[in-house]
């Protein structure tokens, strides 16, 4: 099953950070299970709603260069609060460093002004032809689906 948790980007500003939510709605399948009678979104889809955000940014900020960005580390996991049905889960990613291919983001989690996460995680970014090179084809077709993605959740304010 693929999660696309990013409902929209807010803000950008290309090799330095981005701002985007996620709407939390009780017709989320995984709510049903976590819990039954206290509904909150698991630990673990906080962390890739920021993971997300900052995949975005990196996309962004290489003009859809890389066709695949992974979650390489993840350090400093602190949760501070639950996310609830109804809530509006506000992720901000910056950029840390990079390292070559790998960028460490320092990533925040918010609903309202109160702070329900954040952690430093470290992506890596490249394209399946670096070691198949017969997958060069893919590279482009996921890159184009990225580019269509980022059409729906990110309309920049004009004036």
């Amino acid at each position: 099953m693929k999660f696309a948790l990013i409902d929209k980007i807010i803000s950008v500003e290309p090799n330095s950070k981005i701002v985007a939510i996620k709407n939390l709605s009780l017709a989320e399948e995984y709510l049903h299970d976590h819990f039954p009678k206290f509904p909150v979104m698991p630990g673990v889809l906080i962390l890739e709603t920021i993971t997300q955000a900052g995949g975005w940014l990196l996309r962004i900020s290489s003009d859809f260069k890389h066709s695949v960005i992974l979650l390489k580390e993840a350090r400093a996991v602190r949760y501070k609060s639950f996310v609830s049905p109804g809530d509006t889960l506000r992720v901000e990613c910056e950029i840390h460093k990079t390292e070559g291919d790998f960028v460490i983001l320092k990533g925040n989690g918010f609903v309202g002004e109160g702070n329900v996460c954040s952690c430093k995680i470290t992506l890596e970014q490249k394209n399946l032809a670096d070691s198949h090179p017969d997958l060069a084809a893919n590279d482009l077709k996921l890159q184009d689906h990225f580019k269509q993605m980022y059409n729906l959740i990110w309309k920049p304010t004009v004036g």
